[in-house]
């Protein structure tokens, strides 16, 4: 696996589902900024049709639709359709994620904890996602909402030494420097 954060402002989203597995990641979606999502859904529970608006289409993907995402989330569907999606998905070359079925999975969500710009992931690469959202809770624990802060502070310093001159081996040590006097790590 190669783990990468995905700009989702910038690329289109296919989501396929219709209970609320399908409403939560919507919601996880939105709330990360995704900006081109189409919400697939043959019987979408209420809230789902909420959440989606007019990004709804009431039936599943065809290959014409799945070509024309980048990525594509499958929740809570049978399996069957779940498979013929996720073979469709390979075909026409868009990513895709079939959830809790690891066989039909190009890429996995993991578990993360976000303090501002700082994001920690956890992955299991889909062995146990319980394990990684356990992972998870003990990391946000440990994370306080201050990092946040701390993250800013550091981009701010690293900026006006930038500015100075520093070059990166520079700018590695006085980062590491800046962390110890503090005893943030």
């Amino acid at each position: 696996m190669f783990p990468i954060n995905l700009d989702l402002a910038r690329l289109s989203v296919a989501l396929v589902g219709n209970g609320q597995a399908t409403l939560n990641r919507l919601r996880q979606l939105d709330g990360d900024g995704a900006k081109y999502v189409t919400v697939y859904a043959e019987d979408p529970i209420a809230e789902l049709v909420d959440q989606a608006g007019d990004r709804l289409h009431r039936y599943l993907p065809n290959s014409a639709d799945v070509n024309a995402a980048a990525i594509m989330f499958i929740v809570d569907l049978p399996h069957e359709k779940a498979a013929e999606l996720a073979a469709i998905a390979k075909a026409v070359g868009t990513i895709a994620n079939v959830e809790d079925v690891k066989e039909y999975c190009d890429f996995f969500s993991p578990a993360r904890v976000t303090r501002g710009d700082l994001m920690i992931t956890v992955s299991t690469n889909g062995h146990s996602p319980r394990l990684a959202g356990r992972i998870r809770h003990a990391i946000e624990n440990w994370l306080v909402p201050k990092w946040d802060q701390r993250l800013r502070e550091l981009s701010d310093q690293r900026e006006k030494w930038k500015a100075d001159g520093a070059d990166m081996k520079q700018l590695l040590k006085m980062t590491d420097d800046y962390i110890d006097r503090r005893g943030w790590l």
